[in-house]
């Protein structure tokens, strides 16, 4: 068995470290997505790629026996979700999650400085990362449409929902960089996760399963990487409450996704947040990814 090369997310940096971090990722992010097409919410290599997928289709062998019950239950649970397939309640949730993250960009995106009025590397990072986000929205989009769901729309929550999503980027950064820092963590948890319950649920349909499979890497791989860079916002302190605060996040976040509890463990969910250290991620995505040099043995 190999020995660990990484420490915990939750590791200690230095104020100097946090950063030099922040230089070597924007040199990162440079590279990883493209040039920032402003006007489309794109990245240049991110569009590439998804072009390479759309323009590769891949199907279900068996298309889905009742697709009227995602196009039902997929926007809000109308059915008792114990009475869905598991393909049903993996595709509804999948969207679901995807929904929140599509929702919070979407507000972030108006309140923070475009490029043109991006004057310090964390803002212009805070730009490239959300472009990144929108592509994520894409590809979640093409993980739906390969299962022949082709007729989703991303509508916007509840007005609540919605103004709290808004306001949340407006927030002064000792108050949101410890929250976004534990969100981007979840996100990496949940997509680890649904991961291997590909391997479960489409395990007769091997294309189709293989394709998601890629299509989630994508995500995934940028995911890690904004893990790392969120958590270059936090000092010491806010490291602690962070710890703290992924059973509460987690919890109240899969609590309003009722697929997730019926798919998943959300208490190992919980517990693989809090023990995060990078060692169980395929080195695969470990290349392509980044991580902060204080999380490195």
């Amino acid at each position: 068995m190999s020995s660990a090369k990484f420490l915990s997310v939750f590791a200690p940096a230095t104020q100097q470290q946090r950063k030099e971090n922040f230089d070597n990722y924007w040199e990162f992010t440079q590279q990883h997505g493209g040039e920032l097409l402003e006007d489309e919410k794109n990245l240049a290599k991110k569009r590439d790629r998804l072009k390479h997928f759309q323009d590769n289709p891949v199907k279900l062998r068996r298309p889905l026996a009742d697709p009227d019950a995602f196009y039902r239950n997929y926007v809000d649970m109308q059915d008792d979700p114990k009475s869905l397939d598991r393909m049903t309640l993996m595709l509804t949730g999948i969207y679901k999650f995807a929904r929140h993250e599509w929702v919070g960009i979407k507000g972030a995106w108006d309140a923070v400085p475009d490029m043109a009025n991006s004057h310090t590397v964390e803002d212009k990072i805070s730009r490239v990362h959300l472009a990144e986000e929108f592509c994520h929205v894409r590809l979640f989009d093409e993980m739906l449409r390969t299962c022949g769901l082709d007729k989703v729309e991303w509508v916007p929550l509840g007005p609540i929902k919605e103004k709290i999503y808004e306001q949340f980027p407006k927030l002064p950064g000792f108050l949101m960089d410890t929250p976004a820092f534990v969100t981007e963590l979840m996100g990496v948890t949940f997509y680890c996760h649904l991961h291997r319950l590909l391997d479960d649920v489409l395990a007769d349909e091997p294309e189709v399963r293989d394709r998601l499979k890629e299509l989630l890497d994508e995500i995934t791989i940028d995911e890690v990487a904004h893990v790392g860079q969120r958590r270059n916002f936090v000092g010491p302190i806010g490291m602690k409450v962070s710890k703290w605060l992924v059973r509460p996040f987690y919890t109240m976040f899969f609590n309003d996704i009722p697929e997730v509890g019926l798919l998943f463990d959300v208490e190992q969910m919980i517990k693989d947040g809090i023990a995060f250290d990078f060692n169980e991620l395929p080195e695969y995505m470990i290349e392509r990814s980044w991580i902060p040099s204080y999380c490195k043995i």
